[in-house]
């Protein structure tokens, strides 16, 4: 992992160019570079805060070092001790600087839309799309955010055989944007009486929420139907025609919402999962292919095609992406998923940092 000097030196630049400029009479008296400045020297602080630490870090370790190419048995047990510490501490500052040094995705600070769909397996597939669910609602509780069901197309067992929901909290995408594609589960079904393991699949589209300023719509391009919801559990089940579906006739693109009885909350979170599949279809390399990056990040389901893999019998969950494997399958289907997203991140700052070299 290597950082960019030119860079961080230009950061502690700025960083010091701003404090100089903040205590000066004049800025204080121009509210809005007032303002301007207090704002970027607030982004700053994060970067140089770890930049210091880092640097301290890297000076720890190099003089460990020197003390024990030079040391009696006296010094060298602390400075052994003093060079593991250093080490850990500049991969970790090192690790975050690569994030934060890497030019943010501007759709990282968007909430979500989430949509799970159970792939090869039957009900268990479905069943584990309800797990997947879970996993994430708890996810979104610890950072705060909320969750509200958009569809759901669920099954006598208790399972989901498609559903869609919100995330919304500012940095939502930024957190869940690494679980596109395909989850596989090994484990026993609860349908199997033979006690043997299956491998079912479930796939998982993360999509940055539009705004209305990133899609215009033309109201004479949709169709609207309300209907009377339905389901299979019955939990989620409306007694009145408050369900909505909305058809965008150019593009074929259907969604459909029936989680709230009020007919104009329905059409709204239809509204907002219609805006968002049009945005990614427009932001697609291939405008003429209808869900083309859904396709990509999702696949096709197959078992042989994954991201993660979750086994129960071993308590194991891996992340094929970067190798990553943690013994502590309950807690994380529970929602605690940083240690998985955190690595991703450093994965994906490293492999762009190393791009632009």
């Amino acid at each position: 992992m290597s950082l960019d000097r030119r860079k961080i030196d230009s950061i502690i630049a700025r960083y010091d160019e701003i404090l100089s400029s903040i205590s000066d009479p004049s800025v204080v008296a121009d509210n809005e570079r007032y303002m301007n400045l207090s704002r970027e020297l607030g982004e700053l602080s994060e970067k140089v805060e770890t930049i210091k630490a880092w640097e301290k870090a890297c000076e720890d370790e190099a003089e460990a070092l020197e003390i024990l190419s030079m040391s009696d048995d006296e010094m060298h047990e602390l400075a052994s001790e003093q060079l593991e510490e250093a080490k850990a501490v500049r991969a970790e500052t090192e690790a975050r600087l690569v994030v934060l040094l890497t030019e943010k995705d501007p759709r990282d600070d968007r909430s979500v839309i989430i949509e799970i769909r159970a792939g090869a397996g039957g009900e268990e597939a479905a069943l584990f799309a309800d797990t997947l669910f879970k996993m994430y609602k708890g996810y979104a509780t610890r950072m705060g955010y909320s969750v509200d069901i958009v569809d759901m197309n669920d099954t006598e067992l208790g399972g989901f055989k498609e559903l869609v929901f919100e995330v919304e909290g500012r940095g939502a995408y930024s957190r869940f944007k690494f679980e596109s594609g395909v989850h596989r589960v090994q484990r026993v079904p609860v349908t199997e009486s033979g006690g043997r393991v299956h491998t079912s699949t479930v796939t998982v589209a993360v999509l940055p929420q539009a705004e209305a300023s990133d899609v215009v719509i033309d109201p004479k391009d949709l169709r609207i139907d309300r209907y009377r919801a339905s389901g299979a559990g019955g939990q989620h089940v409306n007694r009145t025609d408050s369900a909505i579906r909305i058809t965008h006739i150019p593009s074929g693109i259907v969604v459909q919402c029936q989680d709230e009885r009020s007919q104009y909350k329905n059409k709204d979170k239809a509204m907002a999962v219609l805006q968002s599949r049009l945005w990614d279809m427009t932001r697609s390399a291939e405008k003429d292919a209808l869900d083309s990056e859904r396709r990509a990040q999702v696949g096709t389901g197959d078992r042989s095609e994954r991201i993660r893999t979750y086994n129960y019998h071993q308590g194991r969950v891996t992340d094929h992406r970067i190798g990553l494997t943690l013994y502590k399958l309950e807690e994380i289907l529970a929602g605690d998923l940083d240690e998985i997203i955190d690595a991703l991140i450093v994965d994906a700052a490293s492999r762009k940092a190393q791009s632009e070299e």
